[in-house]
């Protein structure tokens, strides 16, 4: 069996049950108001599942570099280490907050590519600007003013800009990217976190949000050009500093050309599978809830940029 049989037949559904046990375990987190127990759960049940893996797997993008995060770090190897040489990118818990507080949008989150295939970004913050299939190459760019972006999106789309709406983290450093897409009438949606989701949800055109722009964690910046990339979307990024030990860290892990504008495929490329668990209710996936069988029921997004598929799984999970 070829390590191309294998991704395909193996681990485009074992990466679900890496997912679902991550998502399961934070869900009984949900609303206690303790954000680091809920990501100690998740990352110890992704950790976990991941093990039992058949690759030899190296953490990408994690927790953090070896030094500040106990599991599921910047260079771990995960895995039985027979099989292919993967590179991995997951966020055992996208919306620690969110959980924490029971609020919406919290997901598992994980993505798998060849060795050298995903950005090994550092836990920076990133610019990011995301669309989703269908449009010429280089529609939008992270250079122009958000305003443009918008405007050409909508002749693209054969609409007014206030028929476009807009998808941003609800911080005070997009202040005045909202005050742009408000003046030429785009709408725009707030979210609190979660913005891998916020991303993806412009690849799926039931969702109502027809661009993502602003800055966030570079961690989540990979995730989403992943789905996207599976989804066939645009992705653009450029990391962002605040101090020199950031600077520092990126050159460590070989990024030299720290004002680099990121295509989506300098972030992930080839043969690239994603998916995702919901832990609580969103807009993208319905949490972790109790099942008609007695236990838990959980729904999952999973992509392949390879085979042009998109599947929606909803597993029962009978609880002894």
């Amino acid at each position: 069996m070829t390590s191309t049989e294998r991704l395909d037949r193996v681990l485009v559904l074992e990466l679900v049950r890496v997912t679902e046990a991550a998502a399961l375990a934070a869900s009984r987190t949900v609303g206690l108001g303790d954000e680091k127990k809920a990501d100690q759960v998740a990352v110890e049940a992704m950790r976990a599942a991941l093990n039992a893996l058949p690759i030899d797997g190296t953490v990408v993008i994690g927790e953090g570099e070896r030094d500040k995060a106990p599991m599921l770090f910047i260079g771990e190897k995960v895995g039985t280490g027979e099989g292919p040489k993967i590179d991995i990118a997951l966020d055992p818990l996208e919306g620690t907050r969110i959980t924490a507080k029971g609020g919406s949008n919290a997901l598992a989150v994980v993505a798998i590519a060849a060795e050298g295939h995903l950005l090994n970004a550092p836990d920076t913050y990133m610019e990011k600007i995301a669309i989703g299939s269908g449009y010429k190459k280089g529609l939008i760019d992270l250079d122009k003013e958000p305003a443009e972006n918008v405007r050409n999106l909508a002749a693209a789309k054969g609409v007014s800009p206030g028929e476009i709406t807009a998808c941003i983290l609800d911080r005070p450093r997009h202040d005045e990217i909202m005050r742009q897409l408000r003046e030429i009438g785009c709408r725009v949606e707030l979210i609190s976190d979660g913005d891998v989701a916020g991303a993806m949800r412009t690849a799926l055109p039931d969702n109502n949000v027809d661009i993502y722009i602003g800055t966030g964690g570079a961690p989540e910046g990979v995730l989403a050009a992943a789905a996207l990339q599976c989804f066939g979307g645009q992705f653009q990024a450029r990391l962002v500093f605040q101090n020199d030990d950031e600077k520092d860290r990126a050159h460590r892990l070989g990024i030299t050309d720290l004002d680099k504008k990121y295509d989506i495929d300098d972030l992930a490329r080839g043969d690239v599978i994603f998916a995702a668990t919901g832990v609580t209710d969103g807009a993208l996936l319905k949490g972790v809830r109790k099942s008609r069988f007695g236990g838990l029921s959980t729904q999952t997004l999973v992509l392949r940029s390879a085979s042009h598929t998109i599947r929606w799984v909803e597993t029962d999970h009978i609880l002894a």
